[in-house]
């Protein structure tokens, strides 16, 4: 077995751990940077890019086929979705995309990639497989996560799928059953959905895109309830039925139902990669899911020299949070002992469906707790909002706080059309912890959709 010693090892080559790998480069040359399976990024190969290109055509094809009320008539016949093209040029895009990615690594000393699964055999030494074991000073943990897949799916051999496998399509299904109503279910749902896919969709609880806003909640379940089959609040018993079908059996408030899908996507959540990388060996402080709890300014665990940074992190699994964290575990890694607080931005996440879902800032459901009868809350509806109704776009809601003392702005929550746009001028308010005063003295053109922002602040600083 081949023995190295390091100042500096980096277990997980995606956006997380490039990030930690590029940054201790800039204290230490004597750095390694540890895959197990491809280099590259969650988001480019299997996330967020590949998925909205799936969406790009999804919406291409509804808009073709969604003209009548604006007075132009198509012959809706004349409407094809070819869905080898379609996944044809999802796959393309994606090779290039990941490409990309590839091109940084490549760049990189190849003495200083090591492929294989990392163990900890003790708090200074990770093992690679059964041909390299490294001493190393300092450790980062960037291991990722992966698709939570249920022990009773599992008999459906591969009529389980997960999102990686959607993009590895030749064409399109005939039928799909989305298992978890959350941000890739949903996205993934809607988009097949409008490309020609029977689909329908299934949650154990009443939530949706994560939403914590009841208002906005209910807003979101009228909107996508209205083109989406959805069964929320739902028990199911899932097999395989004698034509090899995915059967799933559903029940609600006494009603029952039954629906056969070519596929079972699982969706209903990740699990960080941190159950099998060796951490029985470390006396490291855990969360209840057996994560290594950090600080979030500077990465670091209850081992000093230990950090862990991404979706492994069990914080926020967005890639740019995952980059923020590689960034700032990168950074104390290579310069331990002198850590530093590094930048964590405010909160934003979107969920591309149309319309879109946003939030930004602390959720609505946090605010409540923290908050109490400080918090107040203004909102718009889009029904009515100008340039929306103009773009025929008109549906949703969106929800802001503040807090009654201070008049700061704390955060929303929305549904709603160009809510990407929205919840980015929105995040810089929050950054900047600007005062609804100080939001309302900032310019608004006319006509936009963005103009429903200040209505909705000029609703909250009523009520301060």
């Amino acid at each position: 077995m081949r023995k190295l010693n390091a100042d500096v090892v980096v277990m997980g080559g995606g956006t997380a751990g490039m990030g930690a790998f590029r940054n201790a480069l800039r204290y230490t040359d004597n750095v390694y940077l540890i895959e197990s399976k491809a280099f590259g990024t969650t988001c480019a190969r299997v996330g967020c890019m590949p998925s909205k290109l799936l969406i790009a055509a999804a919406e291409a094809c509804h808009h073709a086929t969604h003209t009548d009320p604006f007075g132009v008539h198509l012959d809706k016949n004349s409407v094809l979705v070819n869905g080898q093209e379609v996944m044809q040029r999802v796959k393309s895009e994606r090779d290039r995309f990941v490409g990309f990615v590839l091109e940084d690594v490549m760049a990189w000393s190849e003495e200083r990639r090591i492929m294989g699964a990392a163990k900890f055999i003790d708090e200074h030494t990770v093992q690679i497989d059964e041909h390299t074991q490294i001493k190393a000073k300092r450790i980062v943990i960037a291991t990722g996560s992966r698709p939570v897949l249920h022990d009773s799916w599992k008999a459906l051999g591969d009529k389980l799928i997960i999102n990686d496998d959607v993009f590895s399509w030749d064409t399109l299904p005939e039928s799909v059953a989305v298992f978890g109503p959350g941000v890739i279910g949903l996205e993934l749902g809607q988009a097949l959905h409008r490309l020609g896919v029977r689909v329908e969709i299934f949650g154990v609880s009443g939530s949706l895109g994560g939403i914590t806003d009841p208002v906005v909640l209910q807003q979101a379940i009228d909107v996508f309830g209205s083109e989406l089959t959805l069964h929320l609040n739902t028990e199911t018993e899932v097999s395989l039925n004698n034509e090899g079908k995915v059967e799933v059996q559903w029940s609600k408030e006494g009603q029952t139902g039954v629906f056969c899908a070519d596929y079972l996507l699982a969706a209903v959540g990740r699990r960080p990669n941190v159950d099998n990388i060796g951490l029985e060996n470390l006396n490291i402080e855990k969360d209840a899911r057996g994560v290594p709890i950090a600080n979030p300014k500077t990465m670091q665990t209850s081992i000093p020299h230990i950090f862990i940074a991404g979706d492994a992190s069990n914080q926020i699994p967005l890639l740019h949070e995952a980059s923020d964290q590689g960034k700032i575990a990168g950074e104390n890694a290579g310069r331990y002992p002198n850590i530093e607080a590094g930048l964590r931005r405010s909160m934003i996440g979107v969920v591309f469906t149309n319309p879109q879902i946003a939030s930004v800032g602390a959720r609505f459901a946090t605010l409540q707790k923290e908050y109490d009868e400080r918090l107040v809350v203004g909102e718009v509806s889009f029904k009515n909002q100008g340039r929306s109704r103009v773009m025929l776009v008109n549906q949703g809601h969106l929800r802001v706080y503040a807090d009654k003392e201070s008049k700061r702005f704390l955060g929303a929550e929305m549904v709603g059309p160009a809510a990407e746009h929205i919840a980015h001028l929105l995040a810089w308010a929050h950054q900047m912890q600007l005062t609804v005063p100080q939001m309302l003295d900032m310019p608004f053109y006319h006509p936009v959709i963005e103009e429903g922002v200040r209505t909705a602040l000029r609703d909250v600083a009523a009520k301060l």
